[in-house]
């Protein structure tokens, strides 16, 4: 069975809109599309609304095939090391996902797609999505379609944003991704804009890219499909 390779950006914005877009040319040339993880809010004040550069490339490139997910609101940790939906009860998840929600509307990315920062939801944020209208919840360890019940169990192999960039991370995220290409299944490879302008962590993920096409994995993105009555109608 041929693994199916997904790979994701996270941490976009005016700073690193740059290396994201390069990386983004450099998967062109290998047919491969991303999932591109977006936030209406970042520190140091950063406001997408405020930022038509980089909304104009995320919406070229979603009209171009790659994938848009919500990530998070302004990534505030709510608990003290804890990233922003990683404790929160449901109602205070519902608040704030509608809150991203409308921005995401606004600005022409709203997507059914979420992905908590660092991959870490709570119980309650994920039994909240479903009342804002997500559909496909995306965890450290599964992807889960909210619609249908079910989850898919695989793990985020990443580099930065909660993971670590370290040489010796790097050489275990290219070899770990070379396993699970190999045995087939899903390969969720992730990476932080910021982390793309160094040249060992862009130079390791392209390899554990270049090493994943090698073993004939096919090219995804994180999406959700309606259920066929429901699209018929």
């Amino acid at each position: 069975m041929r693994a199916h390779l997904i790979v994701s950006v996270s941490g976009i914005r005016d700073t690193t809109r740059e290396a994201a877009m390069s990386f983004a040319a450099e998967m062109d040339q290998r047919e491969v599309p991303l999932s591109l993880l977006v936030a209406p809010r970042l520190k140091g004040k950063y406001r997408l609304t405020e930022d038509p550069a980089t909304r104009d490339w995320l919406r070229q490139r979603r009209a171009g095939g790659d994938s848009i997910v919500l990530h998070g609101y302004d990534q505030a940790a709510t608990k003290t090391r804890r990233s922003e939906f990683a404790a929160l009860p449901k109602h205070e998840a519902r608040l704030r996902l509608m809150a991203a929600d409308r921005v995401m509307e606004r600005v022409g990315l709203r997507t059914r797609l979420f992905a908590a920062p660092r991959w870490n939801a709570s119980e309650g944020a994920l039994a909240a999505l479903p009342d804002v209208g997500f559909r496909l919840a995306l965890t450290l360890s599964a992807v889960h379609d909210l619609d249908r019940g079910t989850t898919q169990r695989s793990w985020v192999h990443g580099i930065g944003e909660g993971f670590r960039a370290e040489p010796w991370w790097c050489h275990a995220l290219v070899m770990s991704a070379a396993r699970t290409a190999r045995r087939g299944g899903l390969l969720r490879l992730a990476v932080s804009a910021a982390q793309l302008s160094r040249s060992a962590p862009r130079q390791a993920l392209l390899d554990a890219i270049d090493l994943a096409l090698f073993h004939e994995a096919v090219p995804d993105v994180y999406t959700w499909h309606p259920h066929p009555t429901a699209h018929a109608a």
